[in-house]
């Protein structure tokens, strides 16, 4: 499966920057798939559809269509029922409530069935926190990025400051914490390194260095 490169990690490890910088460098579609949990949810939430309800999730996911498009620059469309969502599914709301879909395991196996469709139209970077563990075992190239807890703070608190949400360090780290937790420790694609990922400390690392590593590693 050498047109699949599945990339892990926690939030805040870099792993969806390099994976857009990879997937651009060799000419593939970048893929994140949390972005399919998250357009989900923002459709539960618009729908008032209960979290906490895993039959009426599993349901929404049935008769739901999702898809993730490059433009010409490589940068990600996210479409829910045919409408690009991209940046409706960035707010903090979702990022508080798409764990509820995600620890859902027959949401996962949709979310896994399409994955697979998107990878036999294309060759894909996809990155995530299952891909080299359930979505793709079998890709040839996996890697799992990670970082010190405090740099993917002072990251995430970068990143949200340049998007214009004002959000304190302190409320960060809370917050980062308890995504490790959720994802670390759900039953059903738990976040963590598969076997055979190449491991990868971006902690003192720039993102062009990250990304000519990765590439190295590619035939």
């Amino acid at each position: 499966m050498d047109s699949i490169i599945a990339i892990d990690g926690p939030a805040g490890s870099g792993k969806s920057t390099m994976a857009k910088l990879l997937a651009k460098q060799l000419s593939f579609h970048y893929i994140d798939t949390g972005a399919m949990y998250r357009a989900l949810t923002l459709k539960a939430l618009r729908e008032g559809v209960d979290l906490n309800n895993e039959r009426a999730l599993s349901s929404l996911a049935e008769k739901t269509e999702l898809d993730i498009i490059n433009d010409a620059e490589g940068n990600l469309q996210v479409r829910l029922d045919g409408a690009d969502v991209t940046s409706s599914i960035r707010t903090p709301e979702l990022t508080n409530n798409v764990a509820h879909v995600a620890r859902v395991g027959a949401v996962r196996e949709k979310m896994k069935e399409r994955q697979r469709e998107i990878a036999k139209r294309k060759r894909c970077v996809f990155e995530g926190r299952d891909i080299g563990t359930v979505v793709f075992p079998d890709a040839q190239y996996k890697f799992y990025l990670d970082a010190d807890f405090e740099e993917r703070v002072n990251r995430r608190h970068k990143e949200l400051r340049e998007a214009g949400q004002e959000v304190s360090h302190e409320d960060i780290s809370k917050d980062l914490k308890i995504r490790d937790h959720k994802d670390m420790s759900r039953e059903i694609a738990p976040l963590k390194r598969a076997e055979d990922a190449i491991y990868v400390d971006t902690t003192n690392m720039a993102i062009d260095e990250v990304v000519d590593k990765l590439a190295g590693y590619i035939k």
